[in-house]
């Protein structure tokens, strides 16, 4: 066997820097790779808000778009029309005649009274005058309230007077009547309606009481304060006792549909059912029911 001896090619300087080169190029573009890539993650991140000005931004989205202030203002007083009060107030006896009223459009009964002049009609309805209450037994009427209701019916019976402004002032104090004064017909009193209880019996006793008291103040009292016509006044036992007797049913149906002299609903309509009940509880247990 011979030796024999193999020679390798000599390597460049030229070829040993190509060599690290090509060597170190792949492990730094792996490098820069994984850098782009942290440096995207860090960009895209969202730091995190002091809690004080996050909350402030939450609140700054759901605010409202607008709002909404209610001032409190004074309610405003309209001055009712004659025959708005008329029919609130004077219809009952007006109406019918009771106890002697001029009836609505009675040119003979009125004539007499319209002779006299308004303002002594007008002094006579405002300040009341013996079977008549003052106000027609309504003390929430205003004075101007009166006096159209006045020249209101005297007119359907043939005056011609002039209804005073809505805010000017009545000077009754002044009148002085003409000849001697002609008796005036009470009327039925009225005011703003209580709250309707759905069904009387389910409502509760204070309630229908404070209920019953406003209407019998404002309609009822008139007649049944007084004994007008044999009314049984509220605490009369003796007179309520044979009434109380019949049971609450019929002496509600007495008040709503009216009996004897008695008209129905005592004359004021615009009453509903449950008031009319509530009232006739509210009398009848001041005198010794127990409705």
């Amino acid at each position: 066997m011979s030796d024999q001896h193999h020679e390798f090619p000599k390597t460049t300087v030229s070829q040993v820097v190509l060599a690290t080169v090509g060597g170190l190029l792949a492990p730094l573009l792996v490098i820069f790779l994984i850098f782009k890539l942290v440096m995207g993650i860090n960009d895209s991140h969202i730091p995190d808000e002091v809690p004080e000005v996050a909350q402030a931004k939450v609140e700054e989205r759901i605010a409202p778009v607008a709002e909404v202030d209610v001032v409190a203002v004074d309610a405003v007083k309209v001055t009712l029309s004659g025959d708005v009060v008329y029919q609130q107030n004077c219809l009952a006896c007006h109406g019918s005649g009771a106890m002697g009223a001029p009836m609505f459009g009675d040119k003979n009964a009125w004539a007499p009274r319209i002779a006299q002049g308004y303002d002594t009609l007008l002094k006579h309805a405002v300040e009341g005058i013996r079977m008549m209450p003052a106000k027609g037994g309504n003390a929430n009427l205003s004075d101007a309230e009166v006096a159209n209701a006045v020249v209101y019916m005297a007119n359907e019976a043939g005056a011609k007077f002039t209804a005073p402004a809505a805010d000017a002032p009545v000077a009754v104090e002044e009148a002085a009547p003409a000849q001697a004064p002609v008796e005036e017909a009470p009327a039925a009193k009225t005011e703003s309606k209580p709250t309707e209880a759905a069904a009387v019996a389910a409502a509760p006793v204070a309630s229908i009481g404070k209920a019953g008291e406003q209407t019998y103040q404002a309609v009822c009292a008139m007649c049944h304060g007084s004994g007008l016509m044999n009314a049984p006044k509220p605490g009369d036992k003796d007179a309520w006792a044979p009434r109380i007797a019949q049971g609450k049913d019929t002496l509600i149906q007495h008040a709503i549909n009216g009996i004897r002299m008695m008209p129905a609903k005592g004359g004021n309509p615009s009453l509903s059912d449950d008031e009319v009940a509530q009232t006739v509880v509210y009398m009848a247990n001041q005198s010794g029911a127990n409705f």
